[in-house]
């Protein structure tokens, strides 16, 4: 028996109430492994702010910097947001909305977190290697980004894979 069949065998004796936890469950989970990154990413963020390399960066790092703060900004705000509406609406029989909303809420924190990742590496390449070179770096990293969160899931997701 394949994983696809059992998990379609496990699907069909799974109540709606069952499905519903799961599924709180599972995108809390996954809040959970996005939300330590974009933690320490802000966490960078802020402190490079205090520092001497800083003080003596150019605009366009300034820039660039504030730019990633505020992705990760709201990527923390975003990909937090899911647990906050699942507590304040714990036990009111509001779990469809819940995953409705977190739903959105993570797939919109996971591309503001691409945005201050891509930023944070073009100021990072752009201190050691100069413009040109942290251009085709960012770009090779949001590019990167791009496929592996979200082009290839939609790419599957168009190809008819299973929802549950």
């Amino acid at each position: 028996m394949t994983a696809e069949t059992e998990d379609s065998a496990a699907a069909r004796e799974e109540t709606e109430h069952q499905r519903l936890t799961r599924n709180v469950n599972e995108l809390l989970q996954e809040l959970r492994v996005a939300q330590a990154g974009v933690q320490f990413l802000f966490g960078f963020l802020l402190a490079v702010a205090f520092t001497e390399p800083y003080a003596r960066g150019t605009t366009f790092q300034h820039v660039v910097h504030l730019i990633a703060v505020i992705f990760a900004t709201t990527a923390v705000a975003m990909l937090s947001a899911p647990a906050a509406w699942h507590r304040m609406l714990f036990r009111r029989g509001e779990r469809p909305k819940i995953i409705e909303v977190a739903n959105r809420l993570a797939i919109w924190g996971m591309a503001s977190l691409a945005v201050a990742m891509t930023a944070t590496v073009l100021l990072l390449t752009d201190a050691v290697l100069g413009n040109w070179g942290a251009i085709v770096i960012s770009v090779c990293a949001a590019l990167l980004f791009l496929v592996l969160w979200f082009l290839l899931p939609l790419r599957h997701r168009r190809r008819g894979g299973a929802a549950r």
